[in-house]
C-alpha cells in the first residue's frame, strides 16, 4: 500500500473513531449567531450532541461564486438588495455571473474539454445567501495593503529561489507537491464548483473537519488545552477550540512562513467561528491578523449549505508525474546547455 493510501486510511480511521463517540445526527445553523425563525415563527433551536454541545455535524458545501474581494466597481457596497440578488441568481443559473462573480474552476478551460464531465456545471453555481458583494466584510471589502517590510520579506523569499526553481522537489510550491493545496489550507476559502465539501464530526473534547480537497483531516481539541510551544511550527498552524454559546471558536497560531496566507509571515493569527443558523445552514467566519504583514486585521464570512454525501477520495498524487517530469526536464535542459558550452 502506498504512503498516500496509508495516510487516507489513517484519516478515515480518525473520523470513524470520533464518530463512535457521538451518534446524534446533524441538523440546523444560524447567521452571525442569530437563529433563523422556523416555519411556525418560533426561534430555531440548534440541536445538541450527547455531551450538550451545539451539533455542527454533517456534510457541508461552501460552493459560491461570490468573489473573495469586492469588485472595484461596487465601491463600498457591502450587500445587494433583494431585487439585485434575485437578478444575480437568475443570471448565475444561466451561467452568467458577470464581473460580480468568480467562476473559478467552472470557467471554460481548454485542457478540461467537457467541464460537466468533472462536475463543473456553471448553471448550478450560486452567490452567497447572505447577499454580500464579497466574502471579505467591511466597507473596503478587500485584503488590506501589505506593509513595506512584508513586501520586502516576500520579495526576498522569491529572490532566494530565483534560478533554483528546478534544483529539487523542495524548490517547488507546496501545492505542486500535494502537501498543501489552496482549498485545504486555513482559513477555508471556497472555490466555485471544485473541492467544496467539508464533513464535520464531533466527539467529547474534539471537533474534526474532513476537507474534500486532498482528503485533509483537521482534528481540533476543545478540551481547554493550550497551544503547543512557539518553537513548534506547522503548515496549518496549531488549532485549539472553545465553545461560546452556540458558536465554535477556533484559535490558530504557530504557522510557518512557508504556508504564507495572502503574503503573511510566521506571526499569522487566525480566529474562526462556526455557527449553525438553521437545519441546512452554517455560517463560517474568520478574522486574520499579522502585525508583520498588515496594519490592521480583516475578516470574511461564508455561508455553508447542508448537502448529501459521501465525500469521495480526492487523490492528488496518484498518477501524478508532475514533479518527476519537471525535474527530469530540467536535467535534460542542463545537459544540453553543458554540451553547447563544450563545443
Amino acid at each position: 500500500m502506498s504512503r498516500r493510501s496509508l495516510a487516507s486510511t489513517a484519516a478515515l480511521a480518525v473520523l470513524a473513531l470520533v464518530a463512535l463517540l457521538t451518534q446524534v445526527p446533524a441538523a440546523g445553523q444560524t447567521p452571525s449567531g442569530a437563529s433563523k425563525p422556523t416555519a411556525t415563527g418560533k426561534p430555531w433551536t440548534p440541536p445538541r450532541t450527547t455531551d450538550g454541545r451545539p451539533d455542527l455535524q454533517g456534510i457541508w458545501t461552501d460552493n459560491t461564486v461570490t468573489p473573495f474581494q469586492r469588485p472595484q466597481q461596487l465601491g463600498t457596497k457591502e450587500f445587494y438588495t433583494d431585487q439585485e440578488f434575485a437578478e444575480l441568481s437568475q443570471r448565475a443559473r444561466q451561467g452568467d455571473v458577470g464581473e460580480e462573480g468568480n467562476l473559478g474552476a467552472a470557467n471554460p478551460q481548454e485542457v478540461r474539454y467537457d467541464l460537466e464531465l468533472y462536475g463543473f456545471d456553471r448553471t448550478k453555481v450560486r452567490f452567497g445567501s447572505n447577499k454580500r458583494t464579497s466574502l471579505i466584510v467591511g466597507p473596503e471589502g478587500v485584503v488590506p495593503p501589505i506593509l513595506p517590510e512584508a513586501r520586502q520579506r516576500n520579495a526576498d523569499r522569491v529572490a532566494r529561489n530565483k534560478g533554483h526553481e528546478f534544483d529539487s522537489h523542495e524548490n517547488r510550491p507546496l501545492s505542486e507537491r500535494c502537501i498543501l493545496l489552496n482549498q485545504e489550507r486555513v482559513p477555508l476559502i471556497p472555490g466555485a464548483n471544485e473541492g467544496n465539501l467539508i464533513q464535520i464530526v464531533q466527539g467529547p473534547g474534539y471537533v474534526t473537519l474532513l476537507r474534500e480537497t486532498n482528503h485533509s483531516t483537521r482534528v481540533i481539541p476543545t478540551d481547554g488545552r493550550p497551544h503547543v510551544p512557539q518553537n513548534i511550527r506547522l503548515y496549518q498552524g496549531d488549532s485549539v477550540g472553545r465553545w461560546e454559546g452556540n458558536t465554535l471558536v477556533v484559535d490558530t497560531t504557530n504557522f510557518t512562513s512557508l504556508s504564507a496566507f495572502q503574503g503573511s509571515g510566521e506571526r499569522l493569527h487566525l480566529v474562526e467561528r462556526f455557527t449553525r443558523a438553521a437545519d441546512d445552514t452554517l455560517i463560517y467566519q474568520f478574522t486574520v491578523e499579522d502585525p508583520t504583514t498588515w496594519a490592521k486585521s480583516w475578516s470574511a464570512e461564508i455561508p455553508w449549505t447542508k448537502t448529501r454525501g459521501p465525500v469521495y477520495e480526492w487523490a492528488c498524487h496518484e498518477g501524478n508525474n508532475m514533479i518527476s517530469n519537471i525535474l527530469r526536464g530540467a536535467r535534460v535542459a542542463e545537459q544540453e546547455a553543458a554540451q553547447k558550452r563544450e563545443r
